[in-house]
């Protein structure tokens, strides 16, 4: 049986269920409230689907004012509430409990406001990373944080786990092109924090919010900085005969000061899976790949090319292919963009989210290795490499008995290593419900308890997005203990 545990249901809330659903469907309207069984069933899970619970009711709202009607009556009934975007979490971190009200913002899609003279755009959280782009494209602009998963993931989530993407190495991640949002907190008061300029005044609580895992309160919009679009951009694929190999090369780019927009790794199994699925032109006779994108001028991009490939020359190359067309770009790029569909077709799989100092690479990837031999489960590496943020494949029988419990045992030991070698738990997927109880492998006592009152100040019932982030024993406490200090 999985190790994962969520709280039990409160008896109170699923008695009062019926009356909950009129008071919700006076404030928004009935098609605006989901509470059939049979209906609720879609929104039992994330992306990370082995764990499931169907939420007591599921609101979507259209408006700010219709989330912030939402949470007061949740606030009032003491309800647990569930933030979500699309559902494309890996961490299960929109997973709900079963007396939860869910609120999905996919109805709040819209761009409100676009300003290209002072790079930037006012959206509703629900609208998809992508489209952020698409709709600044004519102008020549894009918005640069791209999980892998942007043509469906949302804003909203972006913000609540600060989510990066390829091209973070260059340009940050959502923390770094976040300048405002507006908030719906606990009690259903609706706040503005940041706005379109840089460093607003007082306390950075926007640096507090983005990242905070929908435990604050419901991002409804957000202010985001969009960039020019560069003159160019070029990949070049490097293939090793060694995994640590690629992970020295990596590191060696790293350490000469150039800085590529983008710089992706893949294994073996992730290269065949990706080539078979994207059809990308990808060797597969190598070990390991790495694709490095570099921007900017045409001479700029060739003197940073000319210096990638004179390292990578040190680590004797099996493969080294620059690209000369728009066409192979997109293909270079739709193979890694594919890759979690690719492996999904393989097998069962979790993905991993630990970030480890880049140096650490050639170790990390090899213990993986010897890991993966110990538990008897197949891993795939495909992640960002640039800045050590690791994304493993571990892959698994979904229907074999043991396999889910040993593949979370496989997944715990490789993030308990990012951390030992002088990383963190997560670098943008968020901890979730997946790494909530390593959170002492990181964080002391003290650390644990100064984070948890911050908690305190946003939300005093620990009502929002419950059993998350904190280890589940903490989490009740904290929620029963702060009950009955309020009563």
């Amino acid at each position: 049986m999985s190790a994962i545990e969520m709280p039990k249901p409160d008896a109170a809330v699923m008695a009062r269920k019926a009356e909950i659903i009129r008071e919700l469907e006076a404030a928004i309207g009935s098609n605006g409230v989901i509470h059939e069984p049979a209906e609720t069933l879609a929104y039992e899970c994330d992306a990370l689907t082995a764990y499931k619970c169907p939420p007591l009711v599921v609101c979507l709202p259209a408006t700010t004012e219709e989330v912030a009607a939402i949470m007061r009556i949740c606030s009032r009934y003491n309800l647990p509430v569930v933030p979500r975007g699309a559902g494309t979490s890996l961490a299960g971190g929109a997973l709900p409990t079963a007396d939860s009200v869910v609120i999905g913002v996919a109805r709040m899609n819209r761009v409100l406001e676009a300003d290209y003279d002072n790079r930037f755009v006012r959206v509703q959280t629900g609208i998809t990373n992508l489209a952020v782009s698409a709709n600044v494209a004519e102008n020549n602009f894009f918005y640069a944080p791209d999980p892998s998963s942007q043509l469906a993931c949302a804003i909203a989530g972006n913000i609540a786990m600060n989510s990066g993407g390829a091209h973070c190495l260059k340009y940050g991640v959502t923390t770094n092109n976040l300048l405002g949002v507006r908030m719906v907190t606990v009690d259903g008061e609706i706040i503005e924090i940041g706005g379109s300029h840089l460093d607003a005044g007082g306390y950075d609580l926007l640096g507090v919010i983005c990242g905070s895992e929908g435990q604050f309160g419901i991002v409804t919009e957000a202010v985001l900085k969009i960039l020019p679009k560069p003159e160019g951009a070029r990949p070049i694929l490097l293939g090793f005969n060694q995994n640590e190999v690629a992970g020295a090369c990596v590191s060696d780019i790293i350490k000469a000061g150039v800085l590529p927009v983008a710089m992706e790794f893949m294994d073996k199994p992730a290269i065949i899976a990706c080539e078979n699925f994207a059809r990308a032109g990808y060797p597969t006779d190598v070990e390991a790949l790495l694709i490095v994108e570099v921007e900017g001028s045409e001479p700029e991009i060739a003197e940073q090319l000319e210096k990638i490939k004179a390292i990578a020359q040190r680590h004797d190359p099996e493969v080294m292919r620059e690209s000369n067309s728009a066409l192979q770009s997109d293909l270079i790029w739709k193979g890694r963009k594919a890759a979690f569909g690719a492996m999904g077709q393989i097998a069962d799989y979790m993905c991993m989210d630990g970030t480890i100092p880049t140096s650490q690479l050639p170790h990390v990837l090899k213990r993986m290795q010897e890991m993966s031999k110990e538990y008897g489960l197949g891993v795939a590496n495909v992640f960002h490499a640039g800045d050590g943020n690791l994304h493993p494949l571990i892959l698994f029988d979904a229907n074999k008995p043991g396999d889910l419990e040993k593949c979370e045992a496989f997944g715990s030991d490789i993030l308990k290593l990012c951390v030992e070698v002088g990383g963190c738990l997560t670098g943008e997927h968020g901890v979730g419900i997946e790494k909530r109880d390593l959170m002492t492998h990181q964080f002391n006592e003290v650390d644990l308890e100064m984070q948890m009152r911050v908690k305190d100040v946003f939300d005093p019932n620990w009502i929002l997005n419950p059993a998350k982030v904190f280890p589940m024993a903490v989490s009740h406490t904290r929620r029963t203990g702060n009950e009955k200090r309020a009563a």
